[in-house]
């Protein structure tokens, strides 16, 4: 294929976007990138030279002339899975590194990929201080919240990219085509044929005849039903698996549960999302409970104990370390409250541990616990229980979020019946969960998950890979942007100057007179025609 454009690749990863752009005629000038794992497999797969990596960007003062900058800069700032620091973190300050290259080297576009937590509420002023200097930098942009599975790949991610030029021309001429109606599912991926009856709409209905509306998750449902089991204790649902549903339990200690999950989150417990519960909380909830019913369910390893607020005893400053007394600065009536650490920005930018201090605190008798409370054992939502987090059907539409860390997500080849949820719920638990009917996705299965070719040659340790593929861009994403950046025109006047040169290497200069007429009426006839 012509070249239609050279490109430069920053944060590169392992080619997402030089895969992407040189599909579409893109030349890549060079790259840059510090991970060893991602440099190898780039210059493996795209047959590139160690020599064309620029390597740390930010010892970077200048870059060679190109059309296009691209660049997927770190995003663990403003991720979820992240502390959502920002500029807070040193990863955030790549953007003014990235910004800086790009005013500096002035290519006639852009294309920028980060995580969606770039563009939250908490992060507006600083998502506006990246415009204003992209904007200071010369260049007209607009950002774009896509998913992935709009635009050719059976995978639930959101990220958001931001698109510029250096004519505004050209950037109101950019416009993203709708999604793509013929989308990839994920039993495409897997090789599962399902069966093409169409399905027959299931309403539940209540003891009266009321429809139950059916609480579906986010990512694929059809007729009322998930297509995906969650594992996890802080949530409800009618795919949700509980450890009180996995392990063997009374129909008492299940209400007790189904309880705690249902008032956690009630600000009257507590400033968290989530809140531990004290014996005098669940009183109040339930007068019949008592303490030792909870600590049949901390033996069973479904609920734990947790010290909640300390009591401060006097103290001289001059014995503790500055983490120590940032810690006891939020003390309230000489009272610690874990709430209240936990809420505390400054905390978090100084990185320092609650959990870590507080042990120090209570070594020296600074510090003494004043109420326990009682939470599940299982709260990292990503974590899932004993190993899984979710479990998806052949007949979902998409797979979640591919990261670096991997996931516990798995799939299952099995199909399942949809009478009614309970059934439907039990059949999961029988046939896929007790019989370990389901897995992880392959090395093959993540690439293509991705937009990468199946053979892509990746690590053979899936923790390498893994983080690999999940740190990447989603290549058929970025194959639509350069498509539509190609389309507004951006590239005609050198597509023109291109065909002139190529003209002028033809000319015959043995008969020099004749020569010059020649190619001056042949070169004016093409550009006629351009």
């Amino acid at each position: 294929m012509k070249n239609k454009f050279t490109f430069i690749d920053l944060f590169s990863g392992i080619g997402g976007f030089k895969l992407a752009l040189s599909n579409n005629g893109g030349k890549c000038i060079n790259f840059s990138e510090i991970n060893k794992d991602a440099v190898n497999t780039y210059c493996k797969n795209h047959n590139e030279s160690i020599e064309s990596n620029l390597g740390d960007i930010t010892k970077i003062k200048e870059l060679p002339k190109h059309d296009i900058l691209t660049a997927g800069v770190p995003c663990q700032s403003w991720s979820i899975a992240g502390k959502n620091l920002g500029f807070d973190d040193d990863r955030g300050q790549l953007w003014n590194d990235t910004v800086y290259l790009l005013k500096q080297s002035q290519p006639k576009a852009f294309i920028f990929e980060n995580v969606k937590g770039l563009v939250d509420p908490r992060n507006r002023e600083s998502f506006s201080y990246i415009l204003d200097r992209i904007k200071q930098a010369g260049y007209f942009a607009k950002y774009f919240v896509i998913n992935s599975f709009d635009y050719g790949v059976p995978q639930n991610r959101i990220r958001v990219y931001i698109v510029g030029f250096k004519e505004k021309k050209h950037l109101d001429n950019f416009k993203l085509p709708k999604p793509f109606e013929n989308r990839i599912k994920l039993a495409d991926i897997l090789g599962v044929k399902l069966p093409k009856t169409k399905e027959k709409s299931i309403i539940q209905k209540d003891l009266f005849g009321n429809p139950i509306l059916a609480k579906q998750m986010s990512l694929s449902s059809k007729n009322g039903f998930n297509d995906y089991f969650l594992f996890n204790d802080l949530r409800n649902g009618h795919t949700t698996i509980h450890s009180w549903d996995i392990l063997e339990t009374t129909e008492r200690q299940k209400e007790i549960c189904l309880l705690l999950l249902k008032n956690r989150r009630k600000s009257q417990f507590g400033k968290l999302d989530g809140n531990p519960l004290s014996l005098k909380h669940f009183k109040t909830l339930d007068t019949s409970i008592t303490k030792k019913e909870l600590s049949k369910l901390v033996k069973l390893d479904i609920l734990k104990k947790e010290e909640y607020q300390f009591k401060i005893n006097d103290f001289e400053e001059s014995e503790l370390t500055d983490n120590e007394l940032e810690i006891l600065s939020k003390q309230s009536n000489a009272n610690l409250f874990i709430d209240e650490l936990k809420t505390h920005r400054p905390l978090k930018i100084k990185k320092i541990s609650i959990k870590d201090t507080l042990e120090t605190l209570k070594e020296k008798n600074i510090i003494e616990c004043s109420e326990v409370r009682y939470d599940f054992k299982n709260t990292k939502i990503s974590s899932g229980l004993y190993g899984v987090n979710r479990v998806f059907l052949p007949t979902s539409d998409v797979f979640p979020t591919l990261v670096a860390s991997d996931t516990n997500d798995y799939v299952t080849l099995k199909t399942l019946k949809k009478e009614n949820h309970n059934d439907y719920r039990n059949e999961f638990l029988d046939k896929v969960y007790f019989s370990e009917n389901y897995r992880k996705i392959t090395k093959e299965e993540a690439c293509v998950i991705q937009g990468f070719p199946k053979d892509f040659k990746l690590p053979e340790s899936r923790a390498r890979w893994m983080k690999l593929i999940g740190n990447s861009v989603s290549v058929s994403v970025i194959d639509m942007l350069a498509k539509t950046i190609i389309e507004t025109g951006v590239f005609k006047s050198q597509e023109k100057t291109l065909k002139i040169e190529k003209l002028t290497e033809n000319i015959n200069y043995e008969t020099p007179t004749m020569a010059i007429v020649n190619t001056s009426f042949s070169a004016n006839n093409k550009v006629q025609n351009l």
